[in-house]
């Protein structure tokens, strides 16, 4: 059945995708799935479903698993988006749980006393950086809006990961040590990860016992538990007397925090509907942008070892992003112009600008109809996020991505949870030309987020097709990417998610090392591109509906995600 849209843009996607005829009701699937970046995290979600949870139940229990396993990467000290199909009914939902900023954060927290705006080496670490937390909120309103098991059940397998031990794998293991430097200013993170004055080694064995109790607690009193009282002062602490950038956080940022349903954003993308994250996640809005604008050139026809079609993919990228950075932020605190990015008619406006035989080298942001005057924002590095999937045997699809921002967030950790560094997403020049960045830090705003998970349906309103990405501003591109794969190209969900990435910097296109674009950086740069090979930090999961109704789930060759049937 067409998706039930309950989101930002439910009437003028409705009117735009001129819904196919309703069919009797939605076709059930016959098994179960989930995908996720930790072999330990998919065997939770198993567990979940196997006892007779949904989908949203088994992405909780992903999501409290990958907290202590992944524990770089995310967890209940960060935030996430989480989209959500109901097989029953055919509703289309979507819960931003994005952090924010405490009250006493001001556009100017990323200035330094010389009048210019900080490094990211400067500001990440410590008590500027942190937002507060929204994940437990998201999976509290999610399980009880779409919850089948009860809450406590969802915690066990984190719980006993926490205190029986989970091993380090080569992922901790890199991450840890990429830290290592800066953990010196941090003697409180060391104490978890640290064995005789080092990053503890590949097969150690790590404990948390202060986050097992934590959840043992919000497992028995639900979330005002992390939110309220004796960890909430913890948190506050924390930051306010952190070792590196202290600044006031208190029990009343924590008290007030809440997470937004959101009205996704949907748009067609040839016989497809196509749904994402509205703001404050960009991911949507840009990843229809994208579409848009390669939707009027041949990709199925031209294929993946064409250059024309990552000519096409990169102009239409760098066109995307520019409009990104300009026009999108927290809907809460500024005008964001989405039915007009996303509208047919702009978007071939913007798709007139590629030629389908050389490169522009010149992406300004476009005029969207009703856009209040901005200038761009700067992006910041990003590298601790995960996605995770779950489908149930009702149909029922939770696509969740969840992050701390960077590896370890602040580095700073209260009661065995690592707190975020997410406003570190921020613009950290609040103005420019006079004019208002959309991006700046307020208090209670939520910083742009390239978070993407998203949902796709056929001609019939039918979900097919899951996926969501990690690595920072290549998230929307991974997610671009997967779909033109295969939607345009039929490849399957774990072909599409292992393709090989083309991105950008200031200087032109980046190809991925290692993967078969390489062989397309001579032909790019007779085109008039600048192209340069490079590794890129990628990890997406998706799952999709195969022909005979079972959905088959997907992880990145370059993670050691797993999926698993049930």
């Amino acid at each position: 059945m067409t998706p039930r849209l309950f989101g930002l843009l439910a009437p003028i996607a409705l009117v735009a995708l001129s819904p196919a005829p309703l069919p009797a009701r939605e076709p059930v699937p016959v098994n179960a799935t989930v995908s996720a970046a930790d072999p330990r995290a998919a065997q939770a979600g198993q567990e979940i479903l196997r006892k007779g949870g949904s989908a949203t139940d088994a992405a909780i229990a992903m999501m409290l698993a990958l907290n202590v396993v992944e524990p770089h990467n995310s967890g209940i000290g960060g935030g996430g988006f989480l989209m959500h199909h109901d097989g029953a009914t055919g509703a289309l939902e979507s819960i931003d749980g994005r952090e924010t900023a405490p009250a006493a954060a001001r556009p100017d927290r990323f200035m330094g006393a010389d009048g210019q705006p900080l490094s990211f080496r400067d500001a990440w670490p410590g008590g500027y950086s942190v937002g507060v937390p929204g994940n437990l909120r998201l999976a509290w309103d999610a399980h009880r809006k779409w919850g089948k098991l009860p809450w406590a059940d969802l915690f066990q397998p984190a719980i006993r990961l926490a205190e029986e031990g989970f091993e380090v794998r080569q992922r901790l293991d890199s991450a840890m040590k990429a830290v290592a430097p800066v953990w010196a200013d941090f003697p409180e993170i060391r104490k978890y990860f640290w064995i005789d004055g080092k990053p503890a080694p590949i097969g150690t064995i790590l404990r948390n016992p202060p986050l097992a109790a934590l959840f043992r607690r919000i497992a028995a009193e639900g979330p005002d538990a992390f939110y309220l009282g004796d960890n909430a002062k913890a948190i506050a602490q924390t930051v306010t007397h952190a070792p590196k950038n202290p600044v006031p956080m208190t029990q009343a940022d924590l008290a007030a925090y809440q997470a937004k349903p959101r009205k996704p954003v949907c748009g067609p993308y040839r016989v497809y509907t196509v749904c994402g994250m509205g703001p404050a996640s960009a991911g949507g809005v840009t990843v229809l942008q994208l579409l848009g604008m390669v939707e009027r050139f041949p990709l199925s026809r031209w294929g993946k070892e064409d250059v024309r079609s990552w000519h096409v993919i990169g102009e239409a990228m760098q066109l995307a992003y520019a409009d990104r950075d300009t026009w999108l932020g927290d809907p809460d605190f500024v005008s964001v112009p989405i039915a007009s990015l996303i509208d047919p008619a702009y978007l071939k406006q913007r798709s007139a600008l590629i030629s389908p035989r050389k490169a522009r080298n010149d992406y300004q942001p476009g005029q969207p109809q009703g856009a209040q005057p901005r200038t761009a924002s700067l992006p910041q590095p990003e590298s601790g996020t995960s996605h995770f999937v779950a489908v149930d045997r009702q149909g029922d699809i939770a696509a969740w991505t969840s992050t701390i921002e960077s590896f370890f967030g602040s580095q700073l950790i209260a009661n065995g949870v690592i707190l975020n560094n997410e406003l570190t997403d921020f613009s950290f020049t609040p103005e420019k030309n006079g004019a208002p960045v959309a991006n700046r830090v307020e208090p209670g705003k939520r910083p742009l987020s390239s978070m993407s998970p998203t949902i796709v349906y056929d001609a019939a309103g039918t979900p097919i097709f899951t996926v969501g990405a990690a690595g920072g501003r290549t998230i929307i591109m991974q997610v671009a990417k997967a779909l033109i794969a295969h939607l345009d190209w039929g490849l399957s969900a774990q072909d599409s998610i292992a393709l090989g990435l083309e991105y950008f910097n200031g200087d032109g296109l980046v190809l991925e090392q290692g993967t078969a674009l390489e062989a397309m950086k001579a032909p790019l740069e007779r085109m008039g591109h600048r192209v340069t090979i490079s590794r890129l930090g990628l990890k997406a999961n998706a799952a999709q509906r195969l022909p005979d109704g079972r959905w088959v789930g997907a992880a990145d060759p370059r993670s050691p995600g797993v999926s698993l049937q049930e």
